[in-house]
């Protein structure tokens, strides 16, 4: 069978983004081959495209894809040709019709949970439930803030920490988002662009600061994070959506309020099958509850992916993002 696949041969802008036409081998041992639905767009696919994450040229691209298996490879268990599956990554390549991928890296799919919805959601909840419960263990009442809460992570989080009982200042950037991070469950609304954030956080949590800050931002944020964070609080930094924070004199974080600093990533919270298990089966109950909303703001044709990193990168998207194949 033939696959249609995004290669990137240098790092750069979304222009390096390629297509091929191939014949696909059979899979391999432990791997099965996975026809996607969906393929869902996320912003550390533009880090390994521009080289903030080191990927071996030339690369597949993509981390996240949904879909069913069609055919199952030497030393598989536990799947069989027609289940329905979702990947993660860690392994690039989800920007494809059809692939070989390792069985491990699979999470099984509840029949209620279409390939569009968790090629929207599984990456950006997965994070958000990682971040909330795990890295930040958020507690009811917790004042907590979320930069830029009305992107496809920034919804799920707002949601998770509403579940929880937190009390969620949202950044953005327009009225249009701030509508969206409002319907997910923010209490205040604070326009990075227009607002002096950290004065207003300060503000509205009567000058204690919050207690987490969630910054998928990095660099230009990173300030105010410190400013915003009150004393012995956690700034986590789960992104570089701007740019990584760089070097950092730890000093600061005594003279800000002994504050507590993490850099997490999602799979090295996802990686013992345990921990995968208990983690996507939370998401997915949640998701088929109701409690979190999906927020498809866009589509793309799987082919106009660079088009899609254009507008993720210029802020342009809302919710999160899919391609279809």
């Amino acid at each position: 069978m033939k696959t249609t696949r995004a290669v990137i041969r240098q790092l750069g802008g979304p222009e390096v983004i390629e297509w091929v036409t191939e014949e696909l081998p059979p899979p391999a041992p432990g791997e099965v081959t996975l026809e996607h639905g969906a393929v869902g767009l996320n912003y550390i696919d533009t880090y390994y495209r521009r080289g903030i994450y080191p990927a071996e040229l030339p690369s597949g691209l993509g981390l996240e894809g949904a879909g069913r298996i069609v055919a199952v490879g030497p030393d598989v268990s536990g799947y069989r040709e027609g289940d329905r599956v979702v990947t993660i990554g860690p392994q690039n390549g989800a920007y494809a019709t059809i692939r070989n991928i390792a069985a491990a890296q699979l999470f099984r799919l509840p029949d209620l949970i279409d390939d569009r919805t968790a090629a929207a959601a599984a990456i950006k909840a997965f994070t958000a439930e990682f971040l909330a419960d795990r890295c930040g263990k958020v507690e009811a009442g917790w004042p907590v803030l979320v930069h830029a809460a009305a992107g496809g992570t920034g919804l799920m989080l707002v949601q998770w920490l509403k579940h929880i009982g937190a009390e969620v200042i949202g950044t953005v950037s327009t009225e249009a988002k701030a509508d969206a991070a409002r319907a997910a469950g923010a209490d205040h609304i604070v326009f990075y662009q227009q607002e002096h954030t950290a004065q207003r956080v300060r503000e509205i949590t009567g000058g204690a600061g919050v207690r987490v800050t969630f910054d998928g931002i990095g660099r230009s944020t990173w300030e105010t994070s410190l400013d915003a964070t009150g004393k012995r609080g956690l700034i986590i930094n789960y992104g570089n959506a701007d740019a990584p924070v760089g070097e950092v004199d730890v000093s600061v974080l005594a003279m800000k309020g002994s504050l507590y600093n993490t850099r997490p990533m999602l799979f090295h919270y996802y990686d013992d099958p345990g921990e995968r298990a208990e983690g996507s089966q939370k998401v997915w109950d949640l998701v088929e509850s109701g409690v979190l909303s999906i927020n498809i703001g866009q589509t793309y044709p799987l082919l106009d992916t660079a088009q899609a990193h254009r507008d993720l990168e210029s802020g342009g998207t809302t919710g999160s993002t899919i391609l279809l194949p």
